[in-house]
């Protein structure tokens, strides 16, 4: 009696990569957003812009100087760390925490505008808002998000959108700036389908 054919193991998946925005999509998203805040905002009256570490702090820079360009308006821009205020400290390898840097003039009573690249389940947005109570009272808090790939944890939506990105829990976003990464990108990482 012959013995059936040994199975053969199916070789591993190699991940996909796909680019979803170059250097010059990023370029104009952040445009788009940029007037998009001056439309909303009256012309940015009153308004600060905090970025939140890593890549939300240049957004929030970009977006700033492209005001200028388009309205002649400073629209003051700070840096919120959000490190203390994570749901997931115990989770993971400790982080150092970052500095805060809020602009002259503070938050108080000002429309705060908080620029991060990666909308997800809204945690980290979640940490941002706790963060802000501690360090004044805005009159205001809207969200800027280069990306939104969807799949809320929490019942938090961007007012401004860059990209949506529909993508599985298996996906992976990638955000690379010149300011931190050496090029503007955003990739969709993925499993191969077999």
């Amino acid at each position: 009696m012959a013995c059936p054919p040994a199975a053969h193991p199916l070789p591993p998946r190699q991940p996909t990569v796909k680019v979803i925005l170059t250097a010059a999509d990023v370029s104009r998203v952040v445009d788009r957003i940029a007037h998009q805040i001056l439309e909303k905002t009256q012309g940015a009256a009153d308004t600060v812009l905090l970025g939140i570490p890593t890549r939300g702090a240049p957004l929030a820079q970009r977006l700033a100087a492209r005001i200028s360009t388009f309205e002649n308006v400073d629209v003051p821009v700070g840096v919120l760390d959000i490190t203390l205020y994570r749901d997931d400290l115990r989770r993971h390898a400790t982080r150092a925490i970052g500095p805060t840097q809020l602009p002259p003039g503070g938050i108080d009573g000002k429309r705060v505008v908080l620029v991060d690249d990666v909308l997800f389940s809204g945690r980290t947005v979640r940490a941002a808002l706790d963060a802000l109570n501690d360090i004044g009272r805005p009159a205001s808090v809207q969200l800027a998000v280069l990306v939104d790939r969807g799949h809320r944890q929490l019942p938090i939506r961007a007012d401004y959108v860059g990209k949506n990105i529909p993508t599985s829990l298996a996906e992976n976003v990638k955000v690379t700036l010149a300011e931190t990464d050496g090029a503007d990108e955003v990739k969709l990482f993925g499993e191969a389908p077999r």
